[in-house]
């Protein structure tokens, strides 16, 4: 069990933006193991690459509440089935302790990879739908605090930078 660190906001690497992957290997299917271990142990329902610093199109999701349920996405695409939008509040493993209303599309079909080079797709909607959503913008790093006022993300940036400073102060 590999435990990975996930950058924390306003750390300049999340915005980053991930490349697709080529060829699934071995390295891959190894690193979503260990982001599995990564997003169960924080805990959280997703984690993308690009959060533990790997800038490759790779979201780990699992919704249920037994953990019963791993998805994987590589190189994900998606379309849009329905227009309705919802909001629903939003957590992220990169932004601890901080939640959001965000709205984001309610029904949506995902094309993507899985952990062996597969293709596949999946229609999504509720909790699915908006983690998908929400997990895709990191790989264009893009964070839901970007779909605030620019008063809320400033203070939120400005907690956790202070949390930083205590954390490193205390190391």
């Amino acid at each position: 069990m590999a435990i990975l660190d996930i950058l924390e906001f306003p750390d300049p690497r999340l915005r980053t933006k991930a490349k697709p992957v080529g060829t699934v290997t071995d390295k891959h299917r190894q690193l979503i193991k260990d982001m599995f271990d990564t997003m169960y142990d924080a805990p959280g329902i997703g984690l993308a690459a690009s959060q533990v610093d790997v800038h490759e199109e790779i979201i780990v999701i699992d919704i249920s509440e037994d953990r019963s349920e791993p998805l994987v996405f590589i190189n994900p695409k998606i379309t849009v089935l329905e227009g309705e939008k919802e909001k629903m509040q939003e957590g992220c493993l990169s932004i601890p302790g901080f939640y959001e209303d965000v709205e984001r599309v309610e029904h949506c079909l995902i094309q993507a990879k899985d952990q062996d080079g597969k293709d596949f797709e999946i229609e999504a909607t509720g909790l699915l739908a908006v983690c998908i959503q929400h997990e895709m913008d990191h790989l264009d790093g893009k964070l839901f605090v970007d779909y605030l006022s620019s008063t809320k993300r400033d203070r939120i940036r400005k907690k956790l930078e202070k949390q930083h400073r205590l954390a490193a102060k205390h190391a």
